[in-house]
């Protein structure tokens, strides 16, 4: 699927991969955002061999997609993914680029700030979730939600299951039995493409999902599956539990539980990227002058 994003009202092609649940970006598009050159194709093909020459593996993964161009043709164009873009953009040297560079920089730090004392990370969710403009009472559910995921993830740990797709399998096992639709198509009728599907559950929704991977912990430590399918069984059943915890809910109260409520806010997101580190430098410049 193609999209066109806005940046600085400048067009950025974008495909989403329905498999990898990846946006990727045309490089130049990003390069005449930020470079404002009057040939972005040639200072792409010169910046992609000075990376190429540093043995930079980002360019090596960019990878060539049929797009839309100006004369309405498709025609190929190379494109990264969103870790590929922000790589590039490190090395644009552009005020343009600057906002980008200086918001990886304060990641960087706060991450291996949270390395160094764990504690902040949570405190760094809170804050995050209330930027974002949730409650605090669909924060503590969604906190408390995290524990019971990895209370669940510890006891697939302990019985043979191994992260990444098997993780997503019996995910998606807990998803369909407890709500009816697959993860995938959870976040279809939601309207999301990467974003956390938890994050944009109302209080019930978080809530009977806890249910479904709180009872599925529960039955995987008491029934001891060992391997992917033994773990589905129970999966399943976890998922049942709360499904029809789900359809007592509904029928009690004539309405349905799943909704297609979000709390999706892109172009906010984006703002705060570009805007958060220089407001933070404002505020110091503020406090330094008001010392003064």
């Amino acid at each position: 699927m193609d999209e066109i994003k806005l940046y600085e009202n400048k067009e950025i092609r974008s495909v989403w991969d329905e498999e990898k649940e990846e946006w990727y970006f045309s490089v130049v598009d990003v390069v005449s955002v930020l470079t404002e050159s009057k040939d972005p194709q040639v200072y792409w093909r010169v910046l992609k061999k000075r990376l190429k020459d540093e043995g930079n593996e980002t360019v090596t993964n960019c990878n060539a997609l049929k797009m839309k161009a100006a004369d309405g043709k498709m025609r190929l164009t190379d494109v990264a993914d969103m870790q590929g873009i922000l790589r590039i953009i490190q090395s644009i040297p552009s005020p343009k680029a600057e906002p980008f560079k200086l918001w990886l920089a304060e990641v960087g730090k706060e991450r291996i700030d949270e390395i160094i004392d764990p504690e902040l990370t949570i405190d760094r969710a809170l804050e995050t979730y209330l930027k974002k403009g949730y409650s605090r009472e669909w924060i503590n559910q969604r906190l408390q939600a995290i524990q019971v995921r990895k209370e669940l993830t510890d006891a697939w740990d302990d019985h043979g299951i191994e992260k990444g797709i098997e993780y997503a399998i019996l995910t998606d096992e807990i998803t369909k039995a407890w709500s009816g639709m697959t993860t995938r198509g959870y976040k279809n009728l939601k309207g999301l493409k990467k974003e956390n599907l938890r994050d944009n559950m109302t209080t019930l929704e978080i809530v009977l999902n806890m249910l479904a991977e709180a009872t599925t912990t529960e039955l995987t430590k008491t029934t001891n599956p060992q391997g992917l399918e033994e773990n589905k069984k129970v999966a399943k059943r976890g998922g049942s539990i709360a499904g029809n915890t789900r359809k007592e809910i509904e029928k009690e109260t004539g309405k349905p539980v799943i909704t297609s409520k979000n709390a999706v806010d892109l172009s906010r997101l984006i703002e705060d990227v570009v805007k958060e580190p220089f407001n933070k430098k404002q505020d110091k410049k503020d406090d330094t002058d008001k010392e003064k």
